[in-house]
């Protein structure tokens, strides 16, 4: 069981850590680098490779649930089955829908809105639609990313306070 509980500690900790990098460290250093070294283009540069590793994260993290979800039936079938086991599975199908949605839903339409415009979305106009749901599917995604942080900093606190 000992093993399990460290097994799943390490899975949480590497899904929630590697979303306070990605948003802590990684996006604003992407993009305040390529801003400074090219001020035209450079956010629209940094918002691509941005998306890229988001996305190659969002794949890592799916493989993340599966293995969480197998420690916790490891630990079912083999020892005391864990507490709250019905809220641990539902916060960790929360945190995989806010992914897959993210991934499926909202950056392809983050992509189709950058594409579709010659140069960096923050250079059109303020009144034009396609910055206006930019900003909002953006807004969007990063709701998704705190609330998947935030579910994920609530497993983590309850594999770490699991008494068996």
């Amino acid at each position: 069981m000992v093993i399990f509980r460290l097994a799943s500690l390490v899975i949480l900790a590497m899904w929630v850590g590697g979303l306070a990098v990605l948003g802590l460290v990684a996006a604003p250093t992407i993009f305040s680098s390529l801003e400074a070294h090219d001020p035209a283009g450079g956010r629209a540069i940094a918002g691509m490779v941005f998306g890229h590793v988001f996305a190659r994260f969002q794949h890592w993290s799916w493989a993340l649930a599966a293995l969480f979800v197998a420690t916790l039936a490891g630990r079912t079938l083999l020892g005391p089955r864990p507490r709250r086991l019905a809220w641990r599975l539902t916060a960790v199908a929360g945190m995989l829908a806010l992914s897959l949605t993210s991934t499926f839903v909202i950056a392809p339409r983050i992509d189709q809105i950058r594409t579709g415009v010659s140069g960096s979305v923050a250079g059109l106009p303020d009144a034009d639609p396609r910055k206006a749901e930019f900003g909002r599917l953006h807004g969007v995604s990063n709701v998704f990313m705190l609330t998947t942080l935030l579910l994920g900093l609530g497993l983590l606190w309850m594999e770490a306070d699991e008494r068996q």
